[in-house]
Parts: structure tokens; sequence; C-alpha cells
């Protein structure tokens, strides 16, 4: 089965509905969202509609700190991220409350683990932004594979039956096997807002009956995503890094 892995979407509907397509082009059988359906963009209740979708259909999804924070106010955000989730509170409809408020922090399915930040803590957020930290999200799992997002970038590590544990930078397009005999985490990036000087929405395809996992970046129209963030009074900052992928 292909799984396509989608995190931090932020209210992107433009960004999501071309990783969703691209998924499905190459082969997608199953889908897992990662966290962070909100903040930030400007279609929290497009985002929120199309992922409760695919939920009913079987998907696996995850609470994200930012969908988090609709219900309770997340002290650690900066000024930016907490006015966006005000103004998210604003236009999101009870449902769609709903929905968010009861979805996982963390969801085990056979030999994979599916977390937005951390498998350790995870209502902690914790960034697995090292190696150290890699490692412990991966101990604390207890699978072969872990699945996460919340950095905002797209990162592989693995972890030796000798306790080594090593980081490799994926290339876009590029299959990267994973046997089940090492220990994986991949954080698969942010389909609508990437941080790494490219605005292209970033998710990755994970193929079980090969072992790999391609992780990719696909053009979409950001330039309209950033014209609805100013539209709806947002910081100009989101807009911005949403044309500049910084």
């Amino acid at each position: 089965m292909v799984i396509a892995l989608l995190s931090d979407i932020h209210s992107n509907i433009e960004a999501l509905d071309a990783c969703l397509r691209h998924a499905r082009e190459n082969g997608a059988e199953r889908y897992a969202f990662l966290g962070d359906m909100v903040g930030y963009g400007a279609d929290p209740q497009a985002v929120v509609d199309l992922v409760e979708k695919y939920s009913q259909e079987g998907s696996v999804v995850i609470k994200g700190n930012h969908d988090a924070a609709i219900e309770a106010a997340d002290e650690y955000m900066n000024e930016d991220a907490a006015a966006a989730i005000a103004w998210t509170r604003g236009v999101l409809t009870a449902g769609g409350r709903a929905f968010l408020a009861q979805l996982p922090l963390c969801v085990r399915d056979g030999a994979v683990c599916y977390v937005h930040a951390s498998a350790e803590e995870p209502a902690e957020w914790d960034y697995v932004d090292g190696l150290e930290a890699a490692v412990r999200s991966m101990v604390a799992a207890q699978t072969a594979y872990t699945f996460s997002g919340h950095v905002h970038d797209q990162a592989l590590y693995f972890l030796l039956p000798t306790g080594k544990i090593s980081q490799f930078r994926p290339t876009p397009g590029s299959a990267v096997p994973v046997p089940a005999h090492r220990r994986w985490l991949a954080i698969v990036g942010s389909v609508g807002q990437p941080r790494d000087g490219n605005p292209a929405a970033a998710y990755a395809l994970f193929d079980e009956a090969k072992a790999s996992i391609t992780f990719h970046r696909i053009p979409y129209d950001s330039a309209t995503a950033a014209k609805k963030v100013r539209a709806a009074g947002l910081p100009e900052s989101l807009a911005w890094r949403l044309e500049t992928g910084r």
C-alpha cells in the first residue's frame, strides 16, 4: 500500500489540493494527515472539511499544536501565530472545531507510528530537530517507522540495531529504501507553509510493499494563497512566507 503523508497544512487549501492531486496521480491508496490543519492561512474551514471527508473514508488524522490551540490558547505561540489562531476561531464552524478537538495525538498502526511532533511526549509539542530528539521519538514510538511533521522541513533519520543514529537529507522525487530491520523517522515537511526558501508544498509517499519513502515538493498557486491571507487581514508576514518559503 502507498500512503500519502501530509502535515502542517495550515489552512492552505491551494497547497493541499495540489499535494492530494499529486498523491492520487502517483498511486496513493491511503492518506495520513499529521497535524496542524489550521493556523496561519486563510482557508481553515475548507481544509478541515476536506480532511474530515478523508477521515470518514478511513484516513489517519492526527492533532497538531495549532489544532489544539483552537480550544486552548498556546502561551508559547508568537504574536503572528496567536493572531491567526484568534482569527481562525472566529471563522471555524462548531462542527469544524469539534472535529479538531476529538483528534488523537498519536496513532500506532502495525509497524507505523503517526504523530505530529515527538512520540516521546506528544502533548508537549517538542521539535524533532536533531539526532538526540529523533532517537527519543523513535524509542518512544516502538515501531519500525515514525512519521511526523511540526518542523516544517523534510528530514529522514535511521537508528541501527547497534544504537547508532544517522540523518539523511532527502532529494525530492528520489525513492529512499527504508528496510524495516532498522528504525526510521521521517519528518515529511509542510504542505502549507514551507520555511526552507522554497515555497513549493512538501509531503511524502511511503510505499509499504517496497519499503521505500519518496519526499516531494509540489509547486502550487502560492500567490493566490498569499492574496487570501492579506484579504483576511492576517499578519503580512504570513503572506510573505507563502510567497518566499522563508
